[in-house]
């Protein structure tokens, strides 16, 4: 019966033109994961995974993660203004009920420094989108063919990215699903939306070793509900950063984060949802792992991997 109701909430969605992209309560480290422009936008090589399951022991619930790497081009700048570049790769895996999203991106990004602290980043993914659909672990009273018709699509998939920073803030904006592909072995009145995504966050130094950083994501998709995202995160040396954070009538949120032998980070945080969906489901779990070639500096909180 779960499988029926989640179906059914599912097409209301897709019908009432609701999100339709993965959501991750630990944007913040990993921003490349939604926003091209950060592709090279260090000067090392830095891959990023992620998984995250959502509200535990809810049937069909949203299982996803995603896998993803950038590396600089032309890291010496001979002046000011000149561009300097980077590319990137991104697989993304999502499955909610009997739908599944893979996305294969590459990604390529241009960086241009204002002067040592400002930077304009403008960044492209371009790629390859799969959607699937299996109805065979539904069960219902009454045969239905529009839960029955099983199918699979491939489609382009295209986001532009912009990405703004100096040595204390940052803004970011993400146009996602430019290409609005229809869902036609699927159903013939759904396609993938057009989404946008703006983010912002601030450093401010209490001390030469802990730093706060407030930070406010915004996701707008066509005639949906906007979803956004405050968090407040505590860094110690760019060694461990702690942080909760609210979704608006979604859940609370609380971060951890650690690192390890400079080029190691492991973080984890956790959803208590607070939404109706607690009534029949536990709370949200994301797991991740990150590898640089970048060494952090630990003398001075300005080093904060958000703003390198």
């Amino acid at each position: 019966m779960r499988r029926v109701l989640l179906i059914a909430l599912l097409m209301n969605s897709i019908a009432s033109f609701g999100q339709q992209l993965t959501q991750y309560s630990q944007w913040s480290w990993h921003q490349f994961a939604q926003n091209p422009a950060h592709a090279g936008i260090k000067q090392c090589i830095d891959i990023h995974s992620l998984y995250r399951i959502q509200w535990v022991g809810f049937e069909g619930a949203p299982r996803s993660g995603f896998l993803t790497l950038s590396v600089p081009l032309n890291s010496k700048r001979r002046q000011f203004l000149s561009a300097r570049h980077g590319l990137g790769l991104k697989f993304e895996t999502d499955r909610i009920a009997q739908f599944s999203i893979q996305r294969f991106n590459v990604a390529y990004a241009a960086h241009f420094n204002f002067n040592k602290t400002d930077r304009l980043s403008l960044g492209l993914y371009g790629g390859v989108l799969q959607t699937g659909y299996d109805p065979n672990s539904i069960t219902t009273g009454v045969a239905d063919p529009l839960l029955e018709n099983q199918g699979t699509f491939f489609a382009p998939d295209a986001t532009f990215g912009a990405w703004y920073n100096s040595q204390s803030y940052y803004v970011g904006a993400a146009l996602q699903n430019l290409i609005p592909n229809k869902w036609n072995s699927i159903t013939q009145d759904s396609k993938n939306r057009f989404h946008a995504i703006i983010n912002g966050g601030y450093l401010y130094a209490l001390n030469n070793k802990f730093a706060l950083l407030p930070t406010l994501q915004m996701k707008f998709a066509a005639r949906g509900k906007t979803a956004v995202d405050l968090a407040l995160h505590l860094d110690y040396q760019n060694q461990f950063s702690f942080g909760l954070g609210f979704r608006n009538a979604d859940a609370v949120m609380a971060f951890a984060q650690v690192k390890i032998k400079e080029q190691f980070s492991i973080g984890y945080s956790f959803d208590y949802t607070i939404s109706k969906i607690q009534l029949g489901a536990q709370n949200t779990h994301e797991v991740s792992i990150r590898f640089t070639t970048c060494k952090p500096d630990r003398k001075s909180i300005t080093g904060c991997s958000l703003f390198e």
